[in-house]
């Protein structure tokens, strides 16, 4: 293939056909056509493209991605830790005889970080924050993760993301920088597809070189907490787009995990349920179908669109994963949740939690049901330290509505009512159909004199609950907190809600 570049009319053409690029693109690929003998690095690119400016290395992230799309995605290799150099035309390598093959679970490699401080004794630096976010991210079940003693011996070879995939038998691929000014640090971290070169995620972080052990603490952390629902989202479009002869157990769980997640039709909720189902007879002993069977059943009874009793019907399941030695912490966390709060069995389902808490102490989901539990035995303090922490790890976390939920229960059952409304009517914001939220907020709004919202709410909900009643409350309530209890039968009341059930 022949790439022609005219720098007076900066135009480009490939193969005699002109390529449609942007200013920076062609900027971009300007200078790596004037140096295609040699790797350039992302810090020399960066000056050269954007000279005098401060921007984040996503910039240029983006700007090599079109490229690709333009030219082939072979076309430029990523030279891990160091830059990135033209190889238009080259035969893309197969994978090497004896390669393993891509687990059935996600897979990540995480590559040697650029060093962009202007420093070449900083590459212990640089090293050593990878490997803490390597450590990290190998505490989660949910995904694979390559050790450095693989992946660092990809440090200054010319390759692409898709080379590496094939050649570490790996689905997705992070790679990153860390740029230094004086005593401040930039690090800046993505993942991608490692096939298609499409990414999936990214994110920056900033700190100082003072507290460096913190700030490697806290990359690591965020960056775990974010990848394990963005990769659990990644491989359930993964399974929706096999042939439907190709199903197995796993890929059912796939393609169940969003639809429980997102929990806002009771349709996709019924679906998860029924894929989980045919999980579970394909293989009697899968805990993730259990765990997830077990979870539609907690959220459909949350968003108050099934009874207690019907949500009951997963309890058997539920137990088998708690007293399963082969359960991983997010099976743990679902069914802990699960008993706890529609079984009652409090004791049972905090133990659970802590221990997966213990086994993935990254795992934002884990924190946030943990902080639930924590609330229904109306222990607030430690309620509000793990959803904290929860948004701490995954501020973008898909369930932010129920999380910000959790922190308007603790804070109501702490008597700061004015903290709890505000949390409560963020979350409604976030997510208008859970009605727990709803239900708090008849509380407060009562409790402040805020009558007005508070029939406007209790309307919304008695639409949405018409057979709440005090007694319904107190017979299906998980919560064990008095004065949470005084809130809502006096809510209830005031708005007009009847004693017992119709």
């Amino acid at each position: 293939m022949e790439l022609c570049l005219s720098p007076d009319t900066r135009t480009a053409m490939l193969d005699g056909a002109p390529l449609s690029l942007g200013a920076r693109a062609f900027d971009v690929l300007s200078v790596l056509h004037a140096h295609a003998d040699r790797v350039v690095s992302k810090a020399e690119l960066l000056d050269a493209v954007w000279s005098g400016l401060v921007v984040e290395e996503s910039n240029l992230s983006v700007q090599i991605a079109g490229l690709r799309k333009a030219l082939g995605r072979d076309a430029i290799k990523t030279v891990p830790g160091v830059g990135y150099q033209l190889t238009l035309g080259a035969e893309a390598p197969s994978a090497p005889e004896g390669a393993p093959a891509v687990p059935t679970r996600p897979s990540l490699a995480v590559l040697p970080f650029a060093n962009l401080t202007g420093r070449p004794d900083s590459d212990y630096l640089v090293d050593g924050i990878v490997g803490e976010i390597t450590a990290a991210l190998s505490r989660v079940p949910t995904f694979l993760v390559i050790s450095t003693t693989s992946s660092f011996t990809y440090r200054g070879r010319s390759v692409d993301l898709a080379q590496v995939g094939r050649e570490l038998g790996v689905r997705y691929v992070m790679e990153g920088s860390i740029q230094q000014a004086g005593t401040r640090l930039r690090i800046f971290a993505q993942v991608v597809e490692a096939e298609t070169g499409h990414m999936i995620w990214s994110d920056r972080f900033d700190g100082t070189t003072a507290d460096i052990f913190d700030l490697q603490d806290a990359v690591a952390e965020r960056v775990a907490g974010a990848l394990e629902p963005t990769m659990i989202w990644a491989e359930a479009a993964r399974a929706r787009a096999k042939p439907t002869e190709s199903l197995t157990a796993h890929d059912l769980c796939l393609r169940a995990a969003p639809m429980v997640y997102r929990q806002n039709r009771l349709s996709d909720l019924t679906e998860a349920m029924d894929l989980t189902r045919r999980a579970m007879e394909l293989d009697p002993d899968y805990e993730q179908a259990k765990a997830l069977f077990a979870y539609s059943h907690t959220c459909a009874l949350a968003t108050r669109w099934w009874t207690h009793e019907q949500a009951i019907a997963a309890l058997p399941q539920a137990y088998e994963v708690l007293d399963s030695p082969r359960a991983d912490a997010l099976e743990l966390t679902y069914c802990g949740h699960y008993v706890a709060y529609v079984a009652r069995d409090r004791p049972r389902g905090r133990e659970a939690l802590e221990r997966a808490a213990r086994m993935n102490p990254n795992s934002a989901t884990t924190a946030m049901l943990l902080g639930w539990v924590c609330n229904y035995e109306g222990d607030s303090p430690a309620a509000l330290a793990q959803f904290e922490r929860c948004l701490r790890i995954s501020p973008l976390h898909p369930q932010i509505g129920i999380v910000n939920c959790g922190i308007g229960m603790a804070h109501m059952q702490a008597g700061a009512f004015e903290e709890a409304a505000a949390a409560y009517e963020t979350a409604l914001a976030q997510y208008p159909e859970f009605a727990t939220i709803q239900l708090g907020l008849t509380c407060v709004y009562v409790r402040l004199g805020r009558m007005e919202d508070a029939r406007r709410v209790g309307d919304w909900l008695r639409a949405k609950v018409p057979n709440q009643s005090v007694a319904r409350f107190l017979r299906t309530t998980p919560h064990t907190a008095p004065l949470h209890h005084e809130l809502q039968i006096e809510a209830l009341r005031v708005l007009g809600f009847p004693e017992d059930d119709p």
